[in-house]
């Protein structure tokens, strides 16, 4: 199906999602469309706004497509653009993989290209917050014997440090949850799961109250807190270095900022 008018297609917002999206594209060989996810489709009073049900056969077929033609690492550029959420990142990648299928070599570096420029710049931009949470997190012990972490990254990252987590601590219980995506990641000492909580309308992230958090972890963030403060020398400090490693918007979840 050729169309000459504009197409919206939306889906559930998941990365096998957007692969079935583009599979519909190159399926109904449809020319002027647009991808979004659910709840961000800009109206047209010309276009048609088609839903697409993901579909893991279709989103396979169009990753397998994508292997052939990258490298690992533009296939990994991919997905760490699509994890930025930004604003029609699904039609810069449409566009970016529309060009890979045609361009007869791999695209990975030519940046001559705009379309690959742009997701190569913010595929960078998301393996910088990718490294800076796996730097940052910080766990708290519950009185339920898990750790807990709370995280506001810029992008969704919690699939990328997934793996960093449970190998790093292998023998815990522990669970980070996204604030502002309203959902986390628990590894049960065998799997790691997403699941989604319940916060107390009382619950402060920043705080380690002793209503949720053992009498130790509260121990232990005094003797950080105090450790820190104590090593740090006023003369040396070097606040301009210091924000740039360790940005503000971090710090309300540093045990080590926490008055």
């Amino acid at each position: 199906m050729v169309n000459d008018q504009d197409v919206i297609l939306v889906y559930d917002g998941s990365f096998d999602g957007f692969l079935t999206s583009v599979f519909e594209v190159f399926e109904l060989k449809l020319q002027q469309v647009s991808i979004f996810r659910k709840g961000f489709a800009q109206n047209s009073l010309f276009g048609t706004i088609k839903e697409v049900l993901t579909d893991p056969l279709k989103a396979d077929r169009v990753w397998k497509g994508i292997s052939k033609k990258s490298s690992a690492a533009g296939k990994s550029r991919i997905y760490y653009a699509f994890l930025s959420e930004k604003p029609e990142v699904e039609n810069l990648l449409l566009r970016y993989i529309q060009y890979l299928f045609k361009s007869e070599i791999q695209i990975d570096s030519d940046f001559g290209n705009d379309d690959v420029l742009k997701v190569t710049q913010i595929a960078k931009s998301v393996g910088r917050e990718k490294h800076r949470m796996e730097a940052f997190v910080r766990f708290r012990l519950t009185k339920d014997g898990f750790y807990f972490a709370t995280i506001e990254p810029d992008f969704n990252v919690l699939p990328l440090i997934s793996k960093h987590f449970k190998s790093r601590y292998a023998d815990q219980q522990w669970v980070i949850y996204d604030l502002q995506r309203e959902y986390g990641i628990y590894y049960n000492l065998e799997t790691v799961d997403i699941i989604q909580l319940t916060l107390p309308e009382n619950f402060n992230a920043t705080q380690s109250s002793s209503e949720y958090f053992a009498a130790e972890e509260l121990e232990f963030q005094t003797l950080w807190h105090d450790y820190f403060k104590s090593t740090n020398i006023p003369s040396r400090k070097n606040m301009k270095l210091h924000i740039q490693h360790v940005p503000k918007r971090y710090w309300k979840y540093l045990s080590e900022k926490m008055e």
